[in-house]
C-alpha cells in the first residue's frame, strides 16, 4: 500500500485522483485543500454573480466523489514544504504527511503590483476563487461604482458578472486593446463593442498608478472615484513548494510528458506547471481547465504505477460576453487565412501544412474540430481544408479516427 499526497483541490487534483484510481484501487490518497470547498469549476464564478448558476451546480464532481475514491481531504490548510529526504509533506499547522508519491496541483495566485496607496483602499478584491466571488457579492450594491484593473480574461468576466449588480463598472488596462494575450486588435474590438453596448466603460492605454482611499490616480492624470476595487492584473503559478524542494522551475514548475518534475516521485499538474506546447514547439504555462485535468490524470496514472504521457497540449481559451463568444487555440506564428461571414470572423494560422492556431469570433460551432487538428498536427493536405474553414465537419478525421472519437460516427 502506498501513500499518495495531492497538493491542491482543483481540476488538476480531481484528474490526479481519478488517474491514481485507474491503476491503484486501494492505496490512501490525502488531498490538501487551502480552500474550504470541494472541487468546483472556477470559470463559473462570474456566472454565479450573474445568478446563472449556484454553488451546488458549480461542483465539478458529485458530493460523494472523495468518499467513493477513498480520499482524505484536509480543508483550510496550506502546504509549506516537501521534504524529499524524509519523504514527508509539511503543512502550515505543523502536520507531517508521509508520502510515496506527490502531485503538486497548487494552481496559481493573483499578481498584485506594488501600487502606491493600495493599503488605503478598504474594499479591494481579487477574482479567482469562489470565496472571491462571495466576498464581491457581499460588498457590491446597486449603488456601487466598481473599478477593475486589468482587461484580460479574469477582469472582463468579473465585469460581466457584476454588470447587473453595480451602478457603474470601469475597466482599465495599459494595453491598447482588451484580451491582449489571446486576441489581435481587430478581433478584440468586436468583443469590446459588445461590452460597451452593455454598459461596461473601458479605459485602454491607461491604468491606475496610485490610490488614495476611494480615488485612483491614472497614468493619464485622470482621477477615478470608486467604491469597490478589483485587481485582475495577472496571475503567477504557485511554484514555491517544488522550487524550495530543489525541483527545476521557470515561470512554472518544469514537467516532462509524464508530468514528472526533476524530483523523484514528485509530479505536478495544472496551472502551476510549464509543459510542452505542441503548436509552438516551446515550453510554456498552459493555464486552462482541459489541460489541467489531462495533466492531472496522466500524473495520477503514473503515480499509481501505470504509464501515460500527455504530449499534445495546446493553449486554448473559450470566452463570451453578453452572448458574443470567442474561441482561440494554438499559436499565431503561421500564415493568416481568414473566413468572414455575417456571423463573425474565423482566423486560421497555417505553417508547414499544419494548422498552428486559430481565432474564432461569433461563429464558434464545432471549434473542437479545429482544436483537434492543431493538437494532433494533422496534415491539411490530407483533407479539404477550404471546406473545413467555412464549416467544420467530422470529415476532417479519417473513418478510423471518427470511430475512435465519436463511437461509431463514420
Amino acid at each position: 500500500m502506498k501513500n499518495y499526497v495531492v497538493i491542491g483541490n482543483g481540476i488538476a487534483a480531481a484528474g490526479c485522483i481519478e488517474g491514481i484510481r485507474s491503476t491503484d484501487k486501494e492505496s490512501g490518497i490525502t488531498v490538501i485543500s487551502e480552500e474550504r470547498h470541494a472541487v468546483y469549476c472556477r470559470p463559473l464564478i462570474s456566472y454565479y454573480l450573474e445568478n446563472k448558476t449556484d454553488i451546488q451546480k458549480m461542483n465539478y464532481r458529485p458530493e460523494d466523489f472523495y468518499q467513493k475514491n477513498g480520499c482524505r481531504v484536509i480543508y483550510g490548510k496550506r502546504t509549506v514544504r516537501i521534504d524529499c529526504a524524509s519523504g514527508e509533506v509539511g503543512l502550515d499547522d505543523g502536520t507531517l504527511l508521509p508520502y510515496d508519491a506527490v502531485c503538486c496541483a497548487a494552481g496559481s495566485s493573483p499578481f498584485v503590483p506594488p501600487f502606491d496607496g493600495l493599503d488605503t483602499v478598504e474594499k479591494k478584491f481579487s477574482f479567482m476563487t469562489l470565496d472571491d466571488a462571495l466576498a464581491l457579492e457581499a460588498a457590491v450594491t446597486e449603488n456601487s461604482e466598481v473599478l477593475i484593473v486589468g482587461a484580460g480574461l479574469i477582469g472582463l468576466k468579473c465585469a460581466e458578472g457584476l454588470s447587473g449588480r453595480a451602478a457603474g463598472i470601469t475597466v482599465c488596462d495599459l494595453s491598447d486593446h482588451i484580451l491582449s494575450s489571446i486576441l489581435d486588435a481587430e478581433c478584440a474590438s468586436l468583443m469590446q463593442k459588445r461590452l460597451e453596448e452593455n454598459g461596461i466603460k473601458l479605459m485602454l492605454g491607461d491604468t491606475a498608478v496610485r490610490f488614495d482611499r476611494n480615488t485612483a490616480l491614472m497614468k493619464s492624470g485622470v482621477k477615478i472615484h470608486f467604491d469597490v476595487l478589483v485587481l485582475a492584473v495577472g496571475v503567477r503559478p504557485n511554484i514555491a513548494i517544488v522550487k524550495e524542494a530543489g525541483g527545476e522551475t521557470n515561470r512554472g514548475i518544469i514537467v516532462n510528458d509524464r508530468m514528472e518534475t526533476t524530483l523523484t516521485d514528485i509530479y505536478a499538474a495544472g496551472d502551476c506547471t510549464e509543459g510542452n506546447d505542441v503548436s509552438s514547439g516551446t515550453k510554456r504555462v498552459l493555464a486552462l481547465l482541459p489541460n489541467a485535468y489531462m495533466q492531472g490524470y496522466a500524473a495520477g496514472v503514473n503515480m499509481g504505477g501505470g504509464s501515460m504521457a500527455f504530449d499534445n497540449a495546446v493553449p486554448m481559451n473559450s470566452i463570451g460576453f453578453f452572448g458574443l463568444h470567442a474561441m482561440t487555440a494554438g499559436s499565431y506564428n503561421g500564415e493568416l487565412d481568414e473566413e468572414r461571414s455575417e456571423n463573425g470572423i474565423k482566423r486560421f494560422y497555417i505553417k508547414d501544412d499544419r494548422l498552428k492556431g486559430f481565432i474564432l469570433i461569433g461563429d464558434t460551432q464545432r471549434a473542437g474540430i479545429y482544436t483537434s487538428l492543431v493538437r494532433e498536427r494533422t496534415p491539411l493536405s490530407s483533407l479539404d481544408f477550404d471546406q473545413q474553414k467555412k464549416t467544420a465537419a467530422y470529415t476532417a478525421f479519417s473513418p478510423e479516427k471518427r470511430r475512435k472519437k465519436f463511437g461509431g460516427v463514420v
